[in-house]
């Protein structure tokens, strides 16, 4: 075995941290602030259509646009926004990470046979 040289001994100093309150900026980044966001901006671009057209949302995910027809929009916190409506026709629902937001609101043609229908904002039940 060899001899290892005496090193001095010697103590690092640990800074004084300021007090931080985390809740306010993650609070930004949970389901329901971006909800109440989302619902600002589509009721502003819903309420400038005319009766004619309504909110569609053109999504840019999975390879290709599509276009759904959003009837409802709800939220799973901390992270989750789902979106219920139709797409070419079809019930469809997306449940999508807040951090993958990224949609271009649009106005499509309301069927001739029934009256306008508005997104429904649905707000978690568990508060």
């Amino acid at each position: 075995m060899t001899n290892l040289p005496d090193f001095p001994s010697f103590s690092i100093p640990i800074p004084e941290l300021p007090e931080m309150n985390f809740d306010t900026p993650l609070q930004h980044m949970w389901a329901d602030e971006q909800f109440e966001i989302l619902k600002r901006y589509i009721q502003e671009f819903e309420s400038a259509l005319d009766a004619e057209h309504e909110v569609g949302i053109m999504m840019t995910n999975f390879g290709q646009s599509i276009l759904m027809n959003v009837q409802q929009i709800t939220y799973e916190d901390p992270v989750l926004m789902v979106f219920k409506g139709y797409v070419n026709g079809r019930a469809a629902t997306l449940i999508q990470h807040i951090n993958q937001l990224n949609f271009m609101l649009t106005s499509v043609e309301k069927e001739p046979d029934r009256p306008k229908k508005q997104i429904g904002f649905v707000t978690n039940q568990n508060e």
